[in-house]
């Protein structure tokens, strides 16, 4: 099999001893999930956080933006790098998928724009409201994890919908058919996830560490969420 060459824009470096020292960083969270399908990947990981964009944007096959806890609505210094790298890829057409901050990162980059919300932390249902040609196999509703704050909140010309749950309207988008973004976090797993709420608690309160508790006993649809990126991308899972 062909193996794809994917490109990882890490935009986070979590050196905390309770999260970072613990688990894969994100780039290899994402690896993972990919890794457990029989499509391969030639993978190469730019750091982003620290200012490395690809040259080119046809340098891989496809290119993935990572989560991150860092916000888009501060003023980070590789963003302005990241949104032209996000601008060439639309304009090449060039598959590109947004997880979390990647996702608000490409709404913002395309003219969207992101605002600050209530938390939604856990296991979240959402549902699909547009069938696109690489939702194989087909789902109404995918259980994904999200952990997040900030939001977006305005569509960038030309994109679509496709996701929504009843924490976050816009839970995913595309355009064309060379952009494809979740709010979510198909990568996370549920020993990760538990670690990072504990190591949140300290910022959450009672209501909402219950709340969050109370949804990680649903079943995580990551794998599919994997199996549609992959056949984004071009692949077969």
């Amino acid at each position: 099999m062909t193996r794809l060459k994917l490109g990882i824009l890490q935009v986070n470096h979590d050196r905390s001893v309770e999260v970072g020292d613990a688990f894969p960083d994100d780039a290899h969270r994402f690896r993972d999930l990919f890794d457990a399908q029989d499509q391969r990947f030639n993978y190469r990981v730019y750091m982003t956080i620290g200012g490395e964009v690809p040259a080119r944007v046809d340098e891989q096959d496809a290119f993935l933006i990572t989560g991150s806890p860092l916000s888009v609505l501060d003023d980070l210094a590789f963003l302005p790098a990241l949104y032209d790298f996000i601008r060439a890829c639309d304009t090449a057409q060039k598959p590109l998928l947004g997880a979390c901050f990647g996702h608000q990162a490409i709404a913002v980059a395309l003219g969207g724009q992101v605002t600050r919300q209530d938390w939604n932390i856990g296991i979240d249902q959402v549902d699909i409201t547009q069938s696109l040609p690489w939702m194989t196999p087909d789902a109404s509703m995918l259980n994904l994890y999200q952990f997040h704050h900030d939001a977006v909140t305005q569509l960038p010309d030309g994109s679509v919908p496709y996701a929504h749950s009843a924490k976050c309207a816009v839970a995913g988008f595309t355009k064309g058919s060379h952009i494809f973004t979740t709010q979510t976090h198909p990568e996370f797993t549920a020993p990760f996830m538990r670690c990072v709420l504990d190591y949140t608690r300290p910022i959450l309160s009672p209501t909402q560490i219950a709340e969050t508790e109370a949804t990680l006993e649903k079943r995580n649809d990551g794998p599919v969420f994997g199996q549609w990126a992959t056949r984004f991308f071009g692949g077969n899972p």
